[in-house]
């Protein structure tokens, strides 16, 4: 196994026993602080390629808000899996 898919399966891990033993909480916390973080990136790695592209081609500006969006949408789902564990 390589070692760059040891980490998500370990989290993942963790998430599951916290859920399992009634630590709930910290299964809440990380999944919205690690969907935070990967719109973090998504959204700067989206937003870079987004202006740059906007001085080239100004009038598809409408598909480069369209990529920042669902960046951002990630986020709104690790916000809906924590509800979804701490209200358990």
């Amino acid at each position: 196994m390589k070692a760059k898919y040891l980490l998500p399966i370990l989290l993942l891990g963790i998430v599951a026993s916290a859920q399992a033993t009634g630590q709930q909480y910290i299964g809440a916390g990380l999944a919205m602080g690690l969907a935070g973080l990967g719109a973090g990136i998504g959204v700067g790695v989206a937003g870079a390629a987004a202006i740059s592209a906007l001085v080239e081609r100004p009038q598809e500006r409408v598909w480069y808000l369209i990529f920042v969006a669902l960046a951002e949408a990630i986020a709104i789902y690790g916000l809906l899996i924590s509800f979804i564990l701490a209200s358990k």
